[in-house]
């Protein structure tokens, strides 16, 4: 089947057994793969009410089509399951070079069920697979385990997705790593993996699947590397360059989001990394964008080590000016700790952030933290935040719980405080500047995630709209409308984000759904198209809302922090909060345009048949 090994590799850890499963080209084509595999098998396998941190909760890993071929950015893989943070839908995607090897070493997605007795990892090589024992590695940082396992299996280029103690602790919003600088960050899939007792996923492989057209992904890996100059400067500078002018504009999130003034951004931006620290760029499998920072600090209080890469935006913004510090290094020390602990940046900083306005009012005290003085800007306090909470000591277990249950366990009107949609912790951009990623932190199936989402701004003017003209859109849509033309952009935004989760293929490459429907064309022979794509994505989506309802979820869980419906502190959003009344109607639209219900947000029993959904 080109495209595709039509393997799928299902591990029980309780009874320790391996199993090789078929896939067919009819199911293949039905949910591509990637995100479209795991919601599928979320939905099919796992019983209403699982505990996410349970051994009947199942670690879902998953490739796609496009996954190791030679077209940029084909470098990821999936990782999905039930989410320990949120209690709903969870998946992330990742890169590195683990996602290309995987495919190499025969499977098209794992399965991970059940629980070992004793840590083990598991060892794929050319289509087998063994579960070994872990002992000697539990316990170890991300760095030591990977050293570990390579030394011990004499192989220096096998790729591993692991976790750190903060994993095997089961911190809620716990990470898998692909190496030291790539995480599934979102959702607490780490924690999965430590409830099962698995440390880590080990992979080599040494043959690719037949594709049916290379020509045709070589004709669009040519147009890439002839376009370069659109992907801006992620090769220069990675991600955070803009960070001044998303604080001019409001965007930036600072101290807790409650802020809006930051004017030390530029002593932690992407230029001043440059500038100062960074030794390097790295790349993903394949890609010649190399987006990926490298830091190093050789002396001082924060000694970076350059095996963990360095702060991306995300991490940034989340343990920088969210936590209101500006010492680059102490961020950057900061980054290397969430990697080798396995902790999600974004949660980490957002949940310090609570925490340090919590601790400004008076919420917590001393007595609460153990003496940490856990105020906004103070740098040592931060960093020992992330120790707490990766090894749950002291206030730190309070917080590896999530903003969401802190708050409800703080009590004292903290929940005012804590920043979460259905319990996971928002992407470090402000929907009172995008309006549209206000609706996506609404309503994505994840919670308050900033990649399967629309950024405003960018739509405003009509040099911006692209591909969005083929879809009808043929008019620039204002930063700050969330009126229905907002809601059918975002709705079309994300729809394609989801075929590249599936497909699956990295956003920052700027195919059009064309060129991934011809690059999927060219992987597989399918004789598809964009309509057919869209369609995928939509059943995808659909299936995952059907998953959240299952465990319980409402409409009700579909809104935004109450701070969002206020005016920032200072800054130009002082006097600019947003409308509940008009999210409220850009929600309903959006279930309508789904085929959902546009009160209750329940997909209509004809949408579900329309999808094929069982």
């Amino acid at each position: 089947m080109p495209g595709y090994n039509g393997k799928v590799l299902r591990v029980n850890l309780s009874d320790n057994s391996v199993t090789s499963e078929q896939l067919d080209a009819k199911f293949c084509r039905k949910y591509l793969g990637g995100a479209g595999f795991i919601t599928y098998y979320l939905w099919k396998e796992l019983a209403a009410g699982v505990d996410p941190l349970g051994p009947d909760n199942k670690l879902i890993f998953a490739v796609g089509p496009l996954t190791g071929t030679t077209l940029p950015g084909s470098g990821r893989n999936c990782i999905g399951a039930k989410s320990p943070l949120t209690g709903g839908y969870a998946k992330s995607e990742v890169g590195e070079f683990w996602g290309a090897e995987l495919r190499r070493a025969g499977f098209d997605a794992v399965i991970v069920e059940g629980k070992a007795e004793k840590p083990v990892y598991l060892w794929i090589n050319d289509g087998e697979a063994s579960i070994r024992d872990a002992g000697a590695l539990w316990g170890q940082n991300t760095k030591e385990t990977l050293e570990a396992i390579r030394s011990e299996l004499n192989d220096k280029n096998i790729r591993v997705a692991g976790i750190g103690p903060a994993g095997e602790k089961m911190v809620r919003f716990a990470c898998i790593m692909n190496g030291l600088f790539d995480a599934a960050g979102r959702g607490g899939l780490g924690a999965v993996m430590g409830s099962k007792n698995l440390k880590a996923v080990a992979v080599r492989g040494h043959k690719m699947p037949e594709l049916a057209k290379p020509d045709g992904l070589k004709a669009i890996r040519d147009w890439m590397l002839a376009n370069m100059h659109l992907t801006r400067n992620f090769s220069e500078f990675g991600t955070g360059e803009a960070m001044p002018g998303f604080e001019a504009s409001g965007n930036l999130p600072v101290r807790n989001f409650r802020d809006g003034l930051f004017p030390s951004v530029r002593q932690i931006d992407a230029r001043t990394i440059k500038e100062t620290m960074r030794v390097g760029m790295d790349a993903c499998f394949g890609c010649p964008v190399r987006c990926k920072k490298i830091v190093e600090v050789k002396e001082g209080p924060y000694r970076v080590d350059p095996a963990y890469g360095g702060p991306e935006y995300e991490t940034l913004a989340a343990l920088g000016s969210n936590c209101g510090v500006d010492d680059l290094k102490a961020v950057s020390l900061g980054n290397q700790l969430c990697g080798a602990y396995s902790l999600d940046t974004i949660s980490v900083g957002a949940v310090i952030g609570f925490a340090m306005e919590c601790f400004e009012k008076g919420i917590l005290t001393k007595a609460d933290t153990g003496g940490l003085d856990l105020r906004f800007g103070n740098t040592e306090a931060m960093l020992k935040a992330i120790e707490m909470i990766a090894r749950r000591e002291g206030i730190g277990d309070l917080l590896a719980e999530g903003a969401m249950r802190a708050a409800k366990k703080i009590g004292k009107g903290s929940e005012e405080l804590a920043m979460h949609v259905k319990g996971l912790e928002p992407g470090m951009h402000e929907p009172r500047v995008k309006p549209g990623l206000g609706l996506g932190f609404m309503v994505n199936p994840h919670g308050a995630d900033h990649c399967c989402n629309l950024h405003d701004p960018g739509f405003a003017v009509e040099g911006g709209l692209g591909e969005m003209k083929s879809f009808g859109i043929t008019e620039a849509v204002p930063a700050d409308d969330i009126g229905p033309r907002k809601v059918n952009l975002f709705r079309m935004q994300q729809l394609k984000r989801i075929i590249n989760d599936s497909a699956v293929n990295c956003i920052f490459l700027p195919y059009s759904v064309q060129q991934m429907a011809d690059a999927i064309a060219a992987a597989t022979g399918w004789d598809t198209g964009v309509v057919e794509q869209l369609r995928v994505a939509e059943r995808v989506l659909t299936m995952a809302r059907m998953f959240n309802l299952r465990e319980g979820f409402t409409d009700e869980d579909d809104k935004l922090p109450q701070r969002f419906f206020q005016p920032k502190t200072d800054g130009v959003l002082s006097n600019k909060p947003l409308d509940p009344a008009k999210f409220a109607r850009a929600k309903s639209y959006y279930y309508t345009l789904m085929g959902w219900d546009p009160k209750t947000g329940v997909p209509l029993p004809e949408k579900v048949e329309e999808l094929g959904i069982s």
